[in-house]
């Protein structure tokens, strides 16, 4: 009975907080896929994407996403300290009041400056009035719980507030993934198929093929048509029953033919064309195609060819072996292509080979991997990708949008890698562990040298900025790449079988001889 009115004592204060994290994550949603919609609303012309207006209007966008962020930031530092003056209670209250008013504020807004001011106090509202509130407790309580009960987790936990009142304890659950039990398969003399790493002429011809490609100066053609492999300098605007339509209109666009860039047979109805054309291009969306309003619909593209541009690939001799390369001649250069590509073949054959013992080894083995387990490196894989997208000048939300994906379509699709990499590293390590690989301090030791002569440091320096955790983590990863040499060391490697056809062309080959 007192459980029971315990919970309904505490209910409404988790109703709040849930309410906080919903909104908030409303608010995430419809920011990232309507960009366009609110620099419009504040006040920015959104017609012309190539133009510095659109450009304004979205970084006006995020730049209220940045003082969001930068709300969490300050409020998170000093929540906690406030909510041990006025209680944690009133704190979220108000945490989630001063939400909705902001979350309403940046809705409805005309003001680029009203909807960052928003988004800070919207911030705060989130961080500092719960996370700060709540968090603190369970930041020091939950380390302390993981240690006295000795389990080895794998997840991010799940916490569920029990009890959370001024001058009573903070009463808290977390529920986590732990550590799968492995029972391994046969992992010692496992059979691979063998790989060719030789390299053809042909194979050399293609690679100095594109290294001329690579070096091809572009020049203006001016006495003939468009051609497959030119690049059109266009302008276009599209239309859909008529009516010009977002996001269709562009001024000097380099568009090279034969790349299917654009949609359906835009690029087709181009060849042919003079530089000064003027052409009506039919074409019809994809049923797929991100904007839904344009998805499945015939349009027509008016385009001008401002100027015809195509590649002039340089002699292949030795003038360009000395221009491309630290050969004098073209012999010299060819063999030192032919090098490089055995070396690459031969690291891809390695990598595929392990990539077929270790699922091999996966598929002998038995584990039952928990679901928040495959979520938390689902969660992982998206974050790096998003790094990778950042490094490269462009945004995750804007990603998300020009692609037309959505956040559980990408879980969907990288659940499959996340799963094998979880498979992998459990089956290693497991591996690792029962053949009892000794880690030594030499060992920790080459890997800080590899790293600093990575990183352009020296090692001594590193050293000193590695602890005692990123060494267990060194040692982990040691043991992994162990247990991956003591695979290879032992794999069986045999001759892929071949199919009808190549017997069939191995039967006439030889009969012509």
């Amino acid at each position: 009975e007192n459980e029971g009115m315990k919970a309904k004592k505490y209910l409404w204060s988790i109703i709040c907080v849930y309410f906080c994290y919903l909104t908030h994550g409303i608010q995430a949603i419809i920011l990232s896929q309507n960009n366009v919609n609110f620099a419009k609303q504040w006040g920015f012309n959104m017609s012309d994407p190539q133009s510095a207006a659109y450009a304004a209007g979205l970084a006006a966008v995020s730049t209220a996403v940045a003082w969001t962020g930068f709300g969490k930031f300050v409020s998170v530092w000093i929540g906690g300290e406030i909510s041990d003056r006025v209680g944690r209670k009133k704190l979220m209250i108000g945490g989630a009041a001063l939400y909705i008013i902001c979350f309403l504020g940046f809705l409805f807004t005309k003001s680029a400056l009203v909807a960052s001011v928003c988004g800070f106090a919207s911030g705060v509202a989130t961080s500092g009035f719960w996370d700060a509130s709540g968090y603190p407790a369970v930041q020091e309580a939950y380390p302390a719980a993981i240690d006295e009960s000795g389990v080895d987790i794998v997840s991010q936990p799940t916490v569920d507030v029990v009890q959370l009142e001024k001058g009573k304890p903070f009463i808290f659950t977390a529920e986590v993934a732990k550590r799968p039990e492995v029972k391994l398969g046969k992992y010692n003399g496992v059979t691979v198929t063998k790989i060719d790493t030789s390299v053809s002429d042909e194979e050399v011809a293609e690679a100095l093929e594109r290294e001329r490609n690579n070096n091809a100066r572009t020049v203006t053609v001016t006495d003939r048509p468009v051609a497959e492999g030119d690049t059109a300098v266009i302008d276009y605007e599209g239309f859909v029953d008529g009516v010009a339509f977002e996001g269709g209109k562009g001024e000097n666009h380099p568009l090279e033919i034969g790349s299917h860039s654009f949609i359906d047979t835009f690029e087709d109805q181009l060849v042919g064309k003079n530089t000064g054309d003027e052409v009506e291009v039919n074409v019809t969306f994809p049923k797929e195609y991100h904007a839904e309003d344009l998805a499945g619909k015939p349009a027509v593209f008016k385009v001008k060819i401002n100027e015809i541009k195509t590649k002039e690939l340089p002699e292949l001799n030795d003038e360009f072996a000395s221009d491309v390369s630290e050969f004098e001649t073209l012999e010299e250069y060819k063999e030192s292509v032919k090098k490089n590509l055995e070396e690459t073949k031969e690291n891809n054959a390695k990598r595929t080979k392990e990539d077929e013992a270790i699922k091999k080894i996966i598929e002998k083995s038995e584990m039952e991997i928990p679901d928040a387990m495959i979520e938390s490196q689902v969660q992982n894989m998206i974050q790096e990708f998003a790094q990778r997208l950042a490094q490269q000048g462009l945004s995750f939300d804007q990603y998300m949008q020009f692609s037309g994906m959505t956040m559980d379509k990408m879980k969907e699709q990288v659940r499959p890698e996340a799963l094998t990499r979880i498979q992998s590293s459990l089956v290693l390590e497991q591996i690792a562990k029962e053949e009892n690989f000794e880690i030594t301090e030499d060992d920790v030791n080459a890997e800080i040298e590899k790293m600093a002569k990575a990183y352009g440091m020296e090692a001594d320096k590193l050293k000193e900025y590695v602890g005692d955790d990123e060494k267990e983590s060194m040692k982990r990863d040691i043991a992994i790449e162990k247990a991956v040499q003591f695979i290879m060391d032992n794999v069986k490697e045999r001759a892929k079988a071949k199919t009808k056809k190549e017997k069939e062309a191995e039967v006439a080959a030889n009969a012509e001889a």
